[in-house]
Parts: structure tokens; C-alpha cells; sequence
């Protein structure tokens, strides 16, 4: 799905790292053979405000700063206000992390997959390419639904 949702932007490529490996996967293992594949080159790991609040305990989390500049974006209903991430931050190396408030729409995986599971319109909330391949594929269908 990601090569069809990036079909469409030259600057954009997908990597097959994660796919390749086997077995479980970490941002650690996907950082350190992106960094192999291009040692030249300053990765960036961009997440939403969400997945912040967890990034703590992550395996190996200490390391991950060293690997790669770390972006934090705004998402509708995080709050990217210090009070609101003091945990993450109070224990973060200082610098490490860029907060970024992003205009958004309110548009989530979750809620993407619980749509197409509920035989609702995912237009408009994604590329139309992958639209078309959820809906062939059924995707987040539940077995046995034939709608």
C-alpha cells in the first residue's frame, strides 16, 4: 500500500528493509540498515505526537538519537505542549528532538481500517490507488464477510 500511496511523488521511495529482514522488527534494526544502504546521507524519523508518548519504551531507545534526527508532530488530540510530554522530555538527552505543530486533518490508521471493516467511504482519507486496493482485497474485513 505504501508504494501505491507514494506512486504518484518522484521525491518519495519505499523501502523494503523492514520486508527484507524477517522476523521481529524494531526502529533501531530499520534505522541502522537505512544508514547502511546510504552512509552519506542524515535520516530523519518523523512520528506523530502519539507515538512520543511511548517512545521511552521502546527497545533500546538510547541509541535511536545517535541514529537519526527525531521529529515530533502535532496530530489532532495531542497536545505537543510541554506539560503534556514533561515525561518523554524529562527523559530525553537535550536536543534530540524537534516538536513540529503541523496543520492536520484528523485522519488515523485506526480509524481508517475500522471504516473499511465497516464497509464505510474511505475516499478522501487516503490515496485513491490504495482506496481501490483495501476495497479489493477487503481488507479489515472480518472473515466470513461477504459485503
Amino acid at each position: 500500500m505504501t508504494v501505491i500511496a507514494t506512486a504518484s511523488n518522484p521525491r518519495f521511495s519505499v523501502s523494503r528493509v523492514d520486508i527484507d529482514r524477517g522476523g521481529p522488527t524494531y526502529t533501531k534494526d530499520t534505522l541502522r540498515d537505512l544508514h547502511a544502504l546510504n552512509p552519506d546521507s542524515e535520516l530523519y524519523f518523523i512520528t506523530g505526537a502519539d507515538a512520543l508518548t511511548s517512545i521511552l519504551s521502546w527497545q533500546d531507545w538510547e541509541d535511536l538519537f545517535a541514529m537519526a534526527r527525531f521529529i515530533g508532530v502535532s496530530r489532532p488530540g495531542y497536545d505537543l505542549g510541554r506539560e503534556h510530554l514533561a515525561q518523554v522530555l524529562d527523559g530525553l538527552p537535550d536536543d534530540v528532538l524537534t516538536l513540529v505543530e503541523v496543520p492536520a486533518l484528523a485522519i488515523s490508521s485506526t480509524d481508517c481500517r475500522r471504516r473499511a471493516a465497516e464497509h464505510r467511504p474511505l475516499w478522501y482519507l487516503m490515496p485513491d490507488g490504495v482506496v481501490q486496493y483495501v476495497s479489493k482485497r477487503r481488507l479489515y474485513s472480518k472473515p466470513g464477510d461477504q459485503t
